[in-house]
């Protein structure tokens, strides 16, 4: 079952150990702005939680993972500081994430898009369906990937975001993704998946947490820049959100 709700629902459950971080929205499990803000929080309080060894990131549903950030948000960007603001989002959720001191496992069961593919991009550990086809389609719309570009640059390589970026209108299948890096495994089915999920988390959580903490820091080394270097890219968003190119590739995509 989906959120009916306009600001999309986020629900956080912890049980043995393991929290289970769930969003959203009844247009495809995008994010509008409030809903990221409510996701980065709960990253941050997850952080600090001693009750919890490992935090599991999906989505409602058995379609989209994600699709991206709120299309209507963007046509209606009408100055910088907007711009800046709306990009902004996922840059402070794939930071939140990056801090985090808990390996976080993502559950990809279907398509994900654009600032979907950089959630899936700043997690530890990803299991996904066959489903879970991949596009970055930022180009096509007149702006570019530039916030999520490190994390998925990170998993995937260069080579790889490039492919994606310019070729925005190209999806790719669940086993490109997976021999990119993006994804660890990819199962036939949700209930497949699932299974080997909650065994993975049932092991993860008789770990010792201080071993956890300290393998997450060493595959994040390298990225302490990240605070700076993507608000500066949600900047360049913005400009790129308030380009006349941009206001008219956002006009025909809605026709």
């Amino acid at each position: 079952m989906t959120t009916s709700r306009e600001n999309g629902s986020l629900y956080t459950k912890i049980e043995n150990r393991t929290a289970t971080v769930e969003f959203g929205h009844p247009a495809g499990n995008s994010f509008v702005s409030e809903l990221l803000e409510r996701l980065t929080r709960s990253f941050q309080e997850l952080s600090r939680n001693d009750r919890v060894s490992a935090i599991v990131l999906q989505s409602e549903g058995e379609r989209a993972f994600c699709a991206g950030a709120s299309f209507d948000e963007l046509v209606a960007i009408s100055t910088l500081d907007q711009g800046k603001a709306f990009f902004s989002g996922f840059a402070k959720v794939i930071n939140a994430m990056r801090n985090c001191p808990k390996p976080i496992i993502g559950r990809v069961q279907g398509k994900a898009v654009g600032g979907g593919v950089g959630l899936v991009s700043a997690c530890d550990y990803v299991y996904a369906t066959v489903d879970a086809a991949i596009k970055l389609s930022e180009i096509s719309i007149g702006i570019a990937p530039l916030v999520i570009a490190p994390a998925v640059e990170r998993k995937i390589g260069k080579a790889a975001l490039g492919e994606l970026s310019f070729y925005p209108t190209e999806w790719k299948n669940a086993y490109w993704a997976k021999e990119k890096g993006l994804y660890a495994k990819v199962y036939d089915s949700i209930a497949e998946m699932d299974k080997e999920v909650t065994i993975h988390l049932e092991k993860l959580a008789t770990y010792n947490p201080e071993a956890l903490t300290a393998m997450k820091k060493v595959l994040w080394e390298g990225t302490d820049h990240w605070d700076a270097l993507l608000t500066q890219r949600a900047e360049m968003s913005g400009r790129l959100a308030m380009s006349k190119a941009t206001k008219e590739a956002l006009a025909k995509f809605k026709k």
